[in-house]
């Protein structure tokens, strides 16, 4: 059944950009897998996760598999043959039945879908009972054709830390894409993608992050979450070594209009203060080349602009 989600987050957001009117609010999902939703799902290898975990953090993690790996059950459920690797921050989180957001991504053909409900891990598989689904636009976007996966990706092996170290903020200060999962009690969690130009996120040192709020479909899934729960999980992919980098801290909205004007399309920032970090090393076999960026990227400022 398709119904709209009454999300007070979102529904404040959106009073704060001037872009709702009456009668406008979250959008609209379904609470079944349709056909087409059950097929793109069986396609993919790569699904993006967004949970919290027993702490409270927020964490944004990948599983990755062959095709078929994700699969349904019926027009509610969903078994993903996967499981987030060892030294994930949520390994272990679904043991017990959790809010899970999960982002199907298909970088050759820039499409994508959410579907978000709750998880539990069984058997070494995840088990999911859909409660949202619905379809994305292609927007930022960068086209990656799959490569042979590693022959030999070893075994993955994590380091957790505090901070930044200058490798790691080099990784990010060059990264096209990446991930933010969000999470708020009353509406569980979501898992989506954010993208630009090499350079569209700013390192501010070894704790903080920043990065454009570009034009979207104005229903902010992950702002209205982020008004309710600050807490939040970003993660970056190295689509050529499958390596991970995951932080969780607190972000907040920046709508000061001098500073959103000084990037090019720009509505608003996004502040990241960085509370802890993990890195796995052969996290996935899985690798990418990049085809093309996407043509709704907007350029980054030159340096006369500020930055």
């Amino acid at each position: 059944m398709t119904k709209p989600l009454q999300h007070q987050g979102e529904q404040a957001v959106q009073r704060r950009a001037g872009e709702g009117h009456s009668g406008w609010g979250s959008p609209m999902f379904d609470d079944v897998i349709q056909p087409p939703f059950a097929h793109f799902l069986r396609q993919q290898r790569l699904l993006l996760l967004g949970a919290a975990d027993s702490e409270g953090a927020v964490w944004a993690s990948a599983v990755t598999g062959g095709v078929g790996f994700a699969d349904t059950v019926d027009r509610h459920h969903l078994r993903v043959a996967a499981v987030p690797v060892t030294g994930d921050p949520l390994d272990r989180a679904f043991d017990t039945e959790r809010a899970v957001g999960m982002l199907a991504i298909e970088p050759r053909t820039v499409r994508r879908i959410r579907l978000n409900g709750v998880a539990q891990r069984r058997e070494g598989a995840l088990h999911v009972r859909a409660e949202q689904v619905l379809g994305n636009c292609p927007k930022y976007i960068q086209q990656r054709v799959p490569l042979e996966d590693a022959t030999e990706p070893g075994q993955p092996r994590a380091e957790v830390r505090a901070d930044l170290t200058e490798r790691q903020r080099q990784w990010i200060s060059q990264a096209d894409t990446f991930f933010i999962a969000s999470h708020s009690p009353d509406h569980g969690a979501d898992a989506s993608h954010r993208g630009g130009e090499p350079g569209f996120v700013t390192v501010h040192g070894a704790r903080r992050l920043s990065w454009p709020d570009y034009v979207g479909n104005s229903f902010y899934m992950t702002l209205g979450n982020l008004h309710l729960n600050p807490s939040c999980g970003l993660l970056f992919l190295d689509w050529e070594q499958g390596h991970t980098l995951q932080l969780t801290g607190r972000a907040r909205l920046d709508w000061d209009p001098q500073r959103s004007a000084a990037l090019p399309g720009a509505l608003k920032l996004v502040e990241f203060d960085v509370e802890r970090v993990v890195e796995i090393r052969r996290a996935t076999a899985l690798r990418w080349a990049l085809a093309a960026a996407s043509p709704f990227n907007p350029p980054l400022p030159t340096p006369r602009d500020g930055r």
